[in-house]
């Protein structure tokens, strides 16, 4: 792959996490208005609304989805959509939001694991380091430097729903991985957009949002339409996009800039303090996402030329 089209895909990876950090903002300007189920359906539903035309537009020759497609691309709307944002937002209701956060953060290695096992990517020593060099530095950002808070939780059972999050998300991106061998990067987030959005309407309807469209703010709305928009059509598209390009193991690396797109949106938007704790995480993270990423360049060997006469 040609240097410079790979840090095209990297800096696509980048863009698609940071806009993930921006859904902790927009989520709780939507949860102020609305119930988790019901945000998840509208904002899917919101994406589903674009990604569909977007998919019939650019994609031109889409194979004919065999049963076995349709099969997999229902794993990934219940995985990935469905399953996943339940437990996130069940999570982010009843757990603190330290442990929440530690728990997504463990969603790279687990990925990692995977798609080794699994899908036969290489994995190198460089990934492992740059993982990990990642995974210290979000640490530090979500404890805010006071790593002896982790000694203070203690098992509960919606410990349980978090595990279930992390794992639906990497199962959403391994399968994908599969899907992407025969699908672009839109087909596969469309059609899994479109049967997450299904898997997740039961749930909304159970929540009865009809009662709140009456007393829902104009910023609940703009917020949903924000995750509809950037965070779902545009993020899932280029993570999709990077995993076909690069594999699942590599691009997962990228999911630690999150934290730190989310931090830095909390400080701009929600006057929250940029600590020294956050900076040096935040340099850990790029540290690691950039030594995990990177190839160590090999020397040239010089060719004997051939005798002539």
């Amino acid at each position: 792959m040609e240097r410079k089209k790979q840090w095209m895909i990297y800096g696509m990876l980048a863009l698609a996490t940071s806009t993930w950090g921006s859904a902790f903002i927009a989520g709780k300007i939507a949860i102020q208005s609305f119930e988790p189920a019901t945000i998840s359906f509208l904002r899917f539903f919101g994406a589903a609304l674009l990604l569909f035309p977007i998919m019939w537009l650019v994609e031109k020759n889409v194979p004919k989805p065999t049963k076995k497609d349709w099969m997999m691309f229902a794993l990934l709307g219940l995985t990935g959509i469905a399953i996943y944002n339940i437990c996130f937002f069940l999570a982010s209701k009843h757990a603190p939001v330290i442990k929440s956060s530690l728990f997504i953060a463990t969603n790279p290695m687990l990925i990692m694991l995977l798609s080794g096992l699994f899908l036969k990517e290489t994995i190198t020593k460089r990934n492992i380091i740059g993982l990990l060099l990642a995974f210290v530095g979000v640490v530090m950002i979500i404890t805010e430097g006071n790593i002896m808070v982790l000694l203070r939780f203690q098992f509960e059972p919606i410990d349980f729903v978090l595990l279930g999050a992390v794992i639906t998300w990497a199962l959403y991106s391994v399968l994908g991985r599969v899907v992407l061998r025969k699908y672009s990067s839109i087909v596969s987030t469309t059609y899994a957009v479109g049967f997450g959005t299904l898997f997740l309407l039961p749930f909304m309807l159970f929540e009865k949002p009809w009662d709140h469209f009456a007393s829902s703010t104009w910023s609940a709305w703009l917020a949903i339409a924000h995750m509809s928009v950037f965070v779902t059509v545009l993020g899932f598209i280029l993570y999709y996009y990077g995993i076909q390009k690069i594999g699942a193991a590599k691009a997962s690396i990228f999911i630690n800039v999150m934290p730190v797109s989310a931090v830095i949106m909390a400080t701009i938007f929600l006057d929250e303090t940029l600590t020294v704790a956050t900076i040096s995480g935040a340099v850990f993270v790029l540290s690691g996402v950039y030594v995990g990423t990177s190839v160590r360049r090999r020397k040239k060997q010089s060719v004997p030329h051939a005798k002539t006469g």
